[in-house]
């Protein structure tokens, strides 16, 4: 998988800080964490889920438990979309700076790709240091850094991201194909 060191600190600098914010802030079981990036490559967004934020969106709606189901992966539809993005400054610059003298559809789809895959080691970097918990709580997250709108991609990326075990439900609702 092809990264650029740069680009994995500053994001993993970023969603850490990000990540943590929200974990510190909001005490609740999360059970979904993604870096979310768009097709052009624009700088990644924090998207979150816990148990308890799901239940608190789902109340407004007339029917929760059809709003529970299309709700809980939404990565635009949680409280918790953007969360953090003032960390994220550093890694937009160095995006947009990337971006610069880039020619032709090779060169620009080579920049995305590199851009999600040093997403996805950064996320693999925090998770193995432990910022999305262990043991029986990690099973309980899953964690991805994703496409929007969504590919098959991101079905590898999380599959590579997390245990197999953390993944059932998510690749019963919500994977690409």
């Amino acid at each position: 998988m092809n990264t650029d060191s740069i680009l994995v600190e500053a994001i993993q600098k970023a969603a850490y800080q990000a990540f943590s914010k929200l974990f510190s802030e909001h005490r609740e079981q999360f059970y979904y964490c993604s870096l979310i990036t768009t097709g052009e490559g624009l700088c990644p967004v924090v998207s979150a889920w816990s148990k308890e934020a799901l239940e608190r969106t789902a109340q407004q709606w007339d029917d929760v438990e059809k709003a529970k189901y299309y709700l809980k992966w939404s990565y635009a539809e949680t409280p918790y979309f953007a969360f953090g993005e003032e960390f994220f400054a550093e890694v937009g610059e160095l995006f947009r700076q990337r971006m610069h003298g880039l020619s032709g559809d090779d060169e620009i789809f080579g920049e995305i790709e590199l851009r999600i895959n040093s997403m996805e080691r950064a996320m693999h970097n925090l998770d193995a240091s432990g910022l999305f918990g262990a043991g029986k709580e990690r099973l309980g997250m899953v964690i991805n850094a994703e496409f929007m709108p969504p590919d098959y991609t991101n079905t590898e990326r999380a599959r590579r991201l997390n245990p197999e075990e953390a993944l059932t439900e998510w690749l019963e609702e919500a994977a690409e194909e």
